[in-house]
């Protein structure tokens, strides 16, 4: 039986064809890392908003904030996707996690197609990256793992709310099914 997630925010049909079928995965991925995204989003209650571990931590409003600017900074700025809207239209009137869940599912559908319509010489090309140079395809993959980042932050957050953390990669202690097999054991380690 399949991961099982209570809410996708772009299914597999919905993610656009890349011109190139090798380029499929970052599209793909992309898509992934975005309902994931939003699925931790959603385990937040406006209440939780103001919420930061220690003085020295970021609230989950500044978390949520930072992923819709630094995500558009990414394709704006580092990458140059074109079509990316003014940063005074990122965030969202209401505050509260529905509402920004609801922002990133709409910043991310249509950089999907923009992305699937490029041509490999442009993922290729050379881009400056703030003090380096680097191409497009290596952007956007630090784009993901960034973006993985702070999930796993917010996820931590979570538990510490005594909130379910939904299961993004496999089960969870709070989300689980029949025909799971984490590896938990050396055995499960060596199948080969």
């Amino acid at each position: 039986m399949p991961m099982q997630y209570e809410y996708t925010a772009i299914p597999e049909s919905a993610v656009p064809r890349a011109r190139n079928p090798l380029l499929q995965h970052m599209l793909d991925t992309y898509a992934s890392e975005t309902s994931k995204v939003v699925s931790v989003w959603r385990c937040f209650s406006p209440e939780d908003m103001n919420f930061k571990p220690s003085d020295r931590s970021t609230s989950v409003l500044d978390i949520m904030k930072h992923q819709l600017l630094s995500e558009r900074r990414f394709f704006a700025e580092f990458i140059g996707l074109p079509g990316e809207p003014e940063p005074a239209a990122l965030v969202p009137q209401e505050l509260t996690p529905l509402a920004f869940s609801r922002r990133d599912e709409e910043l991310c559908k249509p950089r999907l197609a923009r992305m699937a319509a490029c041509d490999d010489a442009w993922w290729l090309e050379v881009r400056p990256f703030f003090d380096v140079q680097r191409q497009r395809i290596w952007i956007l993959w630090r784009r993901m793992l960034h973006t993985a980042h702070h999930r796993t932050q917010l996820s931590v957050y979570l538990r510490l709310l005594r909130k379910k953390v939904p299961s993004n990669y496999g089960p969870t202690a709070d989300v689980t099914w029949q025909g799971a097999d984490p590896t938990k054991s050396v055995e499960a380690a060596g199948r080969k």
